[in-house]
């Protein structure tokens, strides 16, 4: 009987120590999208558990999750750092959104239904709201503007009836996310920005997949090079 407690205590500790670690992690995460923990910086756990105010086994749970996924370097014997930020990740980020989210956003047209389509006018809906509300508050940056952006574009590759494919292409745009944010690029392209994505709303409710793989790519590519324009990256 005393084993089976103490299993239980044992298993309510590392239930207790993952989900302080998923919270470490996400936060973790969102300073490193957000640029607050700039590209190449050395993570220091003593620092990092008085900042977090966690413990040394969920913030190394965390570190290691953050590792697996690029958003950090693990380094031997040396502990980690922040992933660094290239012109050449950069590139390859671009090129590797173009092809997954081609092949998810032509499925996505050939067995997208109704709901399916109301999924991506409501994104558009949302998307063009924020964007209004940024112009009137001259803030090109706003966090509601890049969550209804991130949402639209997962909306319009959502039927592509592949739950690791979406997962994949959620992971680049998060990648992509940082690059926009290190490079403090205020505009991107003036109000054109949300005209691309209405014509590449109405391309997919078309059905025109040429049309639409055709503008998804132009509305990465050109946002790419703005951002290796800006000249903050090697």
């Amino acid at each position: 009987m005393a084993k089976t407690s103490t299993d239980n205590a044992g298993n309510r500790d590392n239930d207790a120590i993952s989900t302080q670690a998923s919270s470490v992690y996400d936060r973790l995460q969102h300073d490193i999208l957000t640029g607050q923990l700039q590209p190449g910086l050395k993570l220091r756990l003593k620092d990092l558990i008085e900042k977090y105010d966690t413990g040394n086994s969920p913030l190394r749970e965390a570190l290691s999750r953050l590792s697996a996924t690029g958003m950090v370097v693990r380094e031997e014997n040396r502990g980690f750092r922040v992933s660094p930020a290239h012109t050449e990740e950069l590139m390859e980020l671009t090129r590797t959104r173009c092809w997954l989210e081609e092949i998810a956003l032509r499925e996505s047209i050939t067995h997208g239904d109704t709901e399916w389509e109301e999924r991506i006018v409501l994104a558009y809906h949302w998307l063009a709201r924020a964007a209004r509300q940024k112009d009137k508050a001259a803030n090109h940056t706003s966090p509601e503007w890049e969550t209804h952006h991130q949402e639209f574009h997962l909306a319009l590759i959502s039927a592509c009836n592949s739950s690791i494919l979406m997962d994949f292409c959620a992971e680049l745009a998060k990648r992509s996310f940082r690059y926009r944010n290190l490079a403090e690029v205020v505009e991107y392209r003036d109000s054109h920005e949300l005209e691309e994505h209405r014509e590449l709303q109405d391309a997919v409710l078309n059905r025109d997949a040429d049309t639409a793989v055709e503008l998804l790519r132009k509305h990465y590519t050109v946002t790419s090079q703005i951002l290796l324009d800006s000249g903050h990256f090697e």
